[in-house]
Parts: structure tokens; sequence; C-alpha cells
């Protein structure tokens, strides 16, 4: 019975870790183009942006410490802590492995952001772009309920949300670009 609750808890916090990754992303991306209206300004984005962040770690705990306890993967640390050593689906969980690195890399700069400066923050949250589609390729790679529609659902869903919030922001000029046109203009 215990063997069953961690194989469900390994795959709800994966697949609620996968949504609130998307999710982040995207107001992030929204967040980067200082967008603001009078209902919602652009500091709540920001604070909603960071909490959900923050949220996803611990669900990504969740998935990482249920997946290594649970007996039928038998992953162990080493597989959870070293990319491409696992004997269970070895690629697939090297690559979610290597998304967790650049995750950590990701939240680490941010949460020490006066220490490293904002050049520097912002060259390592660039990771955000390589680690989210690793990480998606890891939960369809290694999932096992691509067999059902709803997770297709949830997969189109956020990959759509990401890549819709992407056009949108390569569809319109930087907010540093909108600022040299108004002083130089």
């Amino acid at each position: 019975m215990s063997d069953t609750i961690l194989w469900y808890a390994t795959r709800g916090a994966g697949i609620v870790t996968l949504i609130l990754l998307s999710t982040v992303v995207v107001l992030g991306i929204i967040a980067s183009m200082r967008t603001q209206t009078p209902g919602w300004p652009r500091f709540l984005t920001t604070g909603f942006h960071r909490n959900l962040a923050l949220m996803t770690l611990v669900f990504l705990a969740l998935h990482i410490v249920t997946a290594v306890v649970d007996p039928f993967t038998a992953l162990g640390w080493n597989a959870a802590l070293i990319p491409f050593s696992s004997s269970y689906r070895r690629f697939w969980l090297g690559l979610g492995v290597v998304a967790v690195y650049l995750l950590l890399a990701v939240a680490v700069t941010s949460l020490l952001r006066p220490v490293f400066g904002y050049q520097a923050w912002r060259a390592v949250h660039w990771l955000a772009y390589a680690m989210w589609p690793v990480a998606v390729i890891h939960g369809i790679g290694t999932g096992t309920d691509l067999r059902f529609l709803w997770m297709w659902a949830i997969e189109a869903v956020c990959i759509g949300g990401v890549l819709a919030a992407i056009a949108w922001r390569s569809s319109r000029p930087s907010p540093t670009a909108w600022r040299e046109v108004q002083v130089n203009g």
C-alpha cells in the first residue's frame, strides 16, 4: 500500500511541478516586459512569480524525495544527484537532474541577487529558458501518464502557454529599447 502511495505522490508532485514551473516561466516573461495595468500592477506579477517559484521548489523536492524512496524505481540518491547515473530510465532521469541543477542555479542567484548583482543574476536567470524544455522532456520521457488524454491536455496547455508567452514577448519591443527611443527620440 505505501509503495502505491509513493508512486502516486511522485507522479502527482511531478505533474504539479510541471504546471507550476510553466506558470512561473510565463509570469517571468510577463514580468520581464514590465507590463502593468491598473487592476494588476507589476509588483503583483513579480511577487506572484517569486512565490510560485518557491512553491515549485517545494513540489519538486517532494517529487524527488518520493521518487528516491519509492522501492519500485530503486533510484537512490546517486541517481537523483548525478546526471545520467540511474539504471532506471537513465537518459530521461538524467535530463531531470540537469533541469534541477539549472533551476537551482536560477533560484540561488535570485535569492542572493544583491550579492551577485543584476547583470550576473540576469545572465543566470536566462537558464530558465534552457531548464524548462529539459524538464518538460524529462516528464514526457519518464512519465507514465502520457497514455491518458488528460496528461496530453496538461502538457499541451503548459507547452502552449509558454510558447504563446515567448511569441508575445518576441513580438513586442523590449522595455529597454522603448526607453532608449523615448530618451533619444
